[in-house]
């Protein structure tokens, strides 16, 4: 009988435990680690645990402002910082927190848009985690952490969400292809200029199209500017000298003019 009545009023806990000890129904004090005694019959035991506690949110179907259909699942983490309250304010913090937080993440997810649920995740954890701290603060649950895990998109969506982003990219390739030919324009513009400043640039710039061209052609008929070769033409004409400039003739005989 004694063995019976001893272990019936000695408690071990863990590091991580505590007991809420009741007396008659009444709450004396919140005891562990280590040793707990309690008197038989008497005293009531409920024991916490103040380790971190990972809650799955279970998949919520959420309408966001933009009237988008989508469903979310997120995960909680929390963990009992009073035990007293946990165990007194109310009946199961473990599923009263669950169901605060099911509510919560529909709530503030439908107030969002769905670029917003997409993008800006880091934001919206917060405002869950602050929404949800306030309203299990009075039972003793600390909320640390909460991270929205998935957000499905139905097919239709997905579809018109790739064609969008297929819309854009053509934008942007075509805002860099126009910016492309611009920065060519403005630079043959300025060739153009120094170009144009000695002509002879214009016969160079020709002969080197020429040569590019006959890289690909074993053969390459292209004309011949006059003014390239004017000069060589002037060159290699003789001059006569002024005295012996050849007279003229009328009919095979010397003109009078030359006669004179």
């Amino acid at each position: 009988m004694l063995l019976v009545l001893a272990a019936a009023s000695v408690r071990v806990l863990r590091e991580y435990e505590r007991a809420v000890v009741f007396r008659l129904g009444r709450v004396i004090d919140t005891k562990g680690p280590g040793l707990v005694l309690l008197v038989p019959a008497i005293d009531r035991m409920v024991r916490i645990s103040l380790r971190t506690v990972t809650l799955n949110v279970p998949p919520q179907d959420v309408i966001t402002h933009d009237n988008v259909p989508v469903r979310v699942d997120a995960v909680v983490y929390f963990r009992v910082v009073d035990p007293k309250c946990a165990v007194v304010q109310v009946e199961s913090f473990l599923k009263a927190t669950s169901q605060i937080a099911q509510t919560t993440l529909r709530s503030v997810l439908g107030k969002a848009d769905l670029d917003s649920l997409l993008a800006e995740r880091e934001t919206l954890n917060e405002e869950l985690q602050k929404i949800i701290d306030e309203q299990t603060e009075p039972w003793g649950v600390k909320v640390t952490t909460v991270e929205i895990k998935d957000v499905g998109i139905p097919p239709a969506m997905q579809h018109a969400m790739a064609r969008q982003a297929q819309a854009e990219r053509e934008r942007r390739a075509k805002i860099i292809n126009a910016e492309g030919e611009f920065q060519a324009a403005a630079r043959l513009g300025e060739a153009a200029d120094v170009i144009s400043k000695n002509p002879t640039t214009i016969q160079l710039r020709y002969l080197q199209t020429i040569s590019e061209i006959g890289k690909d052609n074993s053969t390459v008929v292209f004309p011949l500017p006059m003014d390239l070769i004017k000069p060589l033409l002037e060159a290699g004409r003789p001059e006569l000298p002024r005295g012996n400039e050849a007279s003229p003739l009328v009919n095979g005989q010397p003109s009078e003019h030359a006669r004179s």
